[in-house]
């Protein structure tokens, strides 16, 4: 799939503490129909056979509807499953490790803390960046965090587009207006709403909405 900054605007990220009422594929349909500009396949739990069957199925419900699926961590299942990227953090494989192994076209997402990392995985061969957390996060609860100057500071350093990250809610995303980000990345304000589609879809809105008034400023 092509991949270029608008991809990031609505960037949903699976976590599987909420499956039950849905399956894992039937969430993330109903977030693309809600707006969802593309999925990371996030899976702590499942053995790699498990996550690569996962990652196949995900794959091609994100391509009906001409979305992006990146896989976390994950660079095997993200490549034998044909998804189009993976996203690391600073702790895994090195972006130029992943870079040396994979084509040009293959995406690569860096996280990002500070400008330090943020230019280094520029350098590296990145494609974007994930940056937070901006709120306190309960899906990552000891994430360190970041100001929204922070965040202002890390795009402002590189020319990657870039995602914010952590605890965002639909009411939170015009605070983020002018910080250079290119859309915001959720998992709980999607997956652990009721009715996920509109929940998708009223993400979607507010970052259109705070994009036109100077996301990009």
């Amino acid at each position: 799939m092509p991949f270029d900054k608008h991809c990031l605007r609505l960037y949903a990220v699976t976590d599987r503490s909420w499956v039950g009422r849905q399956t894992l594929l039937e969430q993330v349909e109903a977030a693309l129909q809600g707006g969802v500009t593309l999925v990371q396949l996030r899976e702590k739990e499942l053995t790699q056979a498990e996550f690569l069957e996962e990652a196949r199925q995900v794959k091609a419900l994100c391509h009906k509807y001409q979305v992006p699926l990146i896989v976390n961590d994950n660079v095997d299942v993200a490549l034998e499953s044909g998804a189009d990227g993976v996203h690391v953090g600073a702790e895994d494989v090195p972006v130029a490790e992943i870079r040396k192994r994979v084509g040009p076209e293959f995406i690569i997402g860096a996280t990002a803390k500070t400008v330090q990392q943020a230019r280094g995985a520029q350098a590296a061969g990145a494609d974007y960046l994930g940056v937070g957390a901006v709120y306190p996060s309960p899906t990552k609860q000891a994430a360190l965090g970041i100001t929204k100057e922070q965040l202002k500071e890390i795009c402002a350093a590189v020319s990657l587009p870039a995602v914010a990250i952590g605890g965002i809610t639909a009411p939170r995303v015009a605070e983020l207006r002018g910080s250079g980000i290119e859309g915001v990345a959720v998992v709980s304000a999607l997956f652990a709403a009721e009715e996920i589609q509109a929940a998708a879809r009223d993400l979607r809105q507010a970052v259109e909405k705070m994009m036109e008034g100077g996301g990009e400023g």
